[in-house]
């Protein structure tokens, strides 16, 4: 990915509002003739044509303005009450080619309203890198919304949580110097947030309901009042979001349902609409009440915007499961006194590449980092099938309260089972960073964080020289994030000798580890191999840098002279050109031997990678089963589809779209950290599976 700005599509796109300004002027001329003649036919609706400023002028002459206003406790679209049956469904989740089947889904659902955050991060990956194409194409994903005649609400941060990286925050926010005080009233912050938003907002205005589009709600921030009490900093957003979308877009915030927290996450008035969310379970109007005394007289409808149909899981627990029924029924309790509730989530996607985030406990060393699948036993499932008993019970609810029949419910789209995929080890990835990238690295007294190094994502290789004592040593790292593998060696020896491992050291687990002596016959070689496994996005410790963090203590003194190598891996929104790395990978395939690991017990971990070909004669969607494999990445004709980590679980399958996927051969290259499957292949499979690893562990107890 190069660091201009990405504007493919927008062109395209002005080219089509053009063209729907000058159909919209016609139109209204010709109601404006028809308004003199003792008959007028019936129109399309308007919200079917995407309006520029001087085209409302006209609309206004004629006593038609589109309006979506509060009033009377009440939502109020173009003069007639209007009740918010809505879902989140976030389009960085999906891939592009599957936007339209899963808002058709959401449809059939009965929702009429769609809620989707913005992430900052996919959108400007590195510092003036602007990315708006793909599955960054949000102007698409909005005028999808539009053609299947869905309202849009838009949280568009700066902050969102979503258990997505950093909660939406960009990582190189936190290679700033002197640091930025996120989601706060520093000035610094201000003005990133002020520069973002002025080239984001611009771009959605018209997309307001008003001008035509879809947008009727714009949240600005995301229950804050769960995390400080700074109104000067809410005072700053709703002023550039005025700025730069005038004054009839409905402003929101979003708090936890409990006084302390609306206390902190609100803007006295009516200048920005407060909505609540709380548990499913709970009883909603003693929430809706309290709602009430934090929004202006008459301008307090009550809204649950983020209504759960299910929850999140990390790593190491039992798959999150709600029971349908009780979902359905707490549903209706808003439904039928005229309460409106967003699901969240109507459909929960993938976090796909390095995107998953994590959340903490007691400490920030007590560290919960998300699955790759996001599921969250949403209605309309990660692969998008809607044949279970929660979808089903929640549209027989929103099907009393819907005017006009609900559209047919589509089938499920069709996954297949393409069988087993063989592979073969191809380099290891200490092979790889002797021979091409070692010549780059970055030397300092001591460790240096991941962001410092401009490395936002994936992983770094930590490398120093010690002194090997008769009796071993004693390696201590305070500050791990998130977890480190432990390599030594003797590299003057043995130049093909891969490095030995030793331990790992884990942000959760991060205990003394003991090296072994070894006989080198100079100095020996220490190799960290740090893997940032998600940035925190939620709470007090979401200022979250990776690698080492602190000091190295070797027998209890610090260990010096340090030298860094990023390995650079890509996400979606970045260029799919295979790179270097993986090219490396896979350059050995079909040269390389293929080993059985029949005595796994005694192989050693290495992080290495593995290649083969997925055969497709007809493309579908499909699941790779990675039972019997340890821990890593996996990239799928270059590209990255995710975290995988079912010696822990519990997810074992990753979701492959169809369109990652084409007839014939496809490369499959994977980088497992530790010990690989004994038989070295993957399967694809039909299904998903949430059934590997532990019932019973949990992330800090490894």
């Amino acid at each position: 990915m190069t660091t201009t700005v990405k504007k493919s599509g927008i062109s395209g796109l002005r080219a089509m509002a053009k063209k729907r300004r000058l159909g919209t002027t016609i139109f209204m001329l010709l109601l404006a003739l028809l308004a003199f003649g003792s008959f007028a036919p019936a129109f399309a609706p308007l919200h079917s044509f995407s309006s520029s400023h001087s085209d409302l002028a006209t609309l206004n002459s004629v006593g038609n303005e589109r309006k979506f206003e509060i009033a009377d406790d009440m939502f109020w679209k173009d003069g007639k009450p209007f009740q918010i049956i809505g879902g989140d469904v976030h389009y960085f989740r999906v891939l592009p080619e599957y936007w339209e089947d899963r808002l058709l889904r959401a449809k059939a659902l009965g929702l009429n309203t769609i809620q989707t955050y913005v992430a900052w991060n996919l959108h400007e990956p590195r510092e003036g890198q602007l990315v708006f194409e793909g599955i960054a194409d949000i102007f698409s994903f909005l005028n999808l919304c539009q053609k299947l005649d869905l309202l849009v609400m838009l949280r568009v941060g700066p902050y969102i949580c979503a258990e997505w990286d950093f909660g939406g925050f960009p990582a190189w926010l936190l290679a700033i110097e002197p640091a930025v005080r996120l989601r706060s009233s520093d000035r610094a912050f201000i003005d990133l947030v002020e520069r973002w938003w002025g080239i984001l907002l611009p771009k959605i205005v018209s997309y307001a309901y008003k001008n035509g589009g879809p947008i009727m709600m714009v949240q600005i921030e995301n229950e804050f009042g769960s995390y400080g009490d700074d109104k000067a900093y809410l005072h700053h957003l709703a002023k550039i979001a005025r700025k730069h979308l005038g004054d009839d877009v409905i402003l929101y915030t979003t708090d936890g349902g409990s006084r302390e927290n609306l206390n902190k996450g609100t803007i006295p008035g009516d200048a920005v609409f407060s909505a609540v969310d709380f548990t499913t379970g709970d009883d909603p109007w003693p929430n809706f009440k309290l709602q009430k005394e934090f929004n202006a007289p008459g301008k307090s409808p009550p809204l649950s915007t983020e209504f759960y149909t299910g929850w999140l899981t990390h790593w190491g627990e039992l798959v999150a499961n709600t029971d349908a029924t009780v979902t359905a029924t707490y549903l209706e309790r808003i439904l039928s006194r005229n309460g409106s509730a967003v699901l969240y989530m109507a459909h929960g996607g993938t976090n796909f590449g390095f995107y998953s985030g994590a959340n903490t406990g007691a400490d920030e060393s007590d560290y919960k980092p998300d699955l790759t699948s996001y599921d969250y036993d949403a209605p309309i499932k990660e692969s998008g099938d809607i044949d279970n008993p929660k979808y089903q019970a929640l549209r027989r609810v929103i099907a009393k309260y819907t005017a006009a029949p609900l559209a047919s419910v589509p089938p499920n789209n069709e996954k297949k089972a393409y069988g087993l995929i063989k592979l073969q080890k191809t380099k290891s990835l200490f092979n790889i960073i002797d021979t091409k990238y070692f010549d780059g690295v970055t030397e300092s007294e001591d460790p240096l964080a991941m962001e410092s190094l401009g490395q936002m994502f994936g992983f770094m290789f930590y490398v120093s020289d010690y002194k090997a004592k008769a009796n071993g040593n004693l390696l201590f790292i305070p500050k791990v994030h998130d977890r480190g593998q432990v390599f030594i060696s003797c590299p003057s020896d043995n130049n093909e000798e891969i490095p030995k491992y030793v331990g790992t050291i884990a942000r959760w687990s991060n205990t003394p580890i003991r090296l072994p002596h070894t006989p080198c016959s100079s100095g020996s070689k220490i190799y960290i191999l740090v893997e940032n496994m998600g940035r925190i996005n939620y709470g007090q410790y979401i200022f979250d840098k990776k690698g080492i963090l602190s000091p190295v203590y070797l027998d209890g003194e610090p260990l010096h002279k340090w030298k860094m190598l990023p390995i650079p891996f890509h996400n979606l929104n970045e260029d799919q050109q295979i790179n270097s790395v993986i090219s490396d990978a896979y350059t050995n395939l079909g040269s390389s031997v293929r080993k059985n690991l029949k005595n796994r017990i005694n192989y050693h971990p290495e992080p290495a990678f593995y290649a083969g070909h997925l055969t497709v004669d007809e493309v579908k969607d499909t699941f790779l089963s990675f039972r019997g494999w340890s821990k890593g990445v996996a990239f799928i004709n270059g590209y990255n589809i995710g975290r995988f980590w079912p010696s822990f679980g519990p997810q074992c399958n990753l979701y492959v779209l169809a369109p990652f996927l084409h007839k014939g051969k496809n490369l499959l290259v994977i980088l497992e950290l530790e010990v690989p499957n004994a038989e070295l292949f993957v399967t694809s499979v039909d299904h998903p599976d949430f059934t590997c690893g532990s019932t019973n562990s949990k992330v800090h107890q490894i």
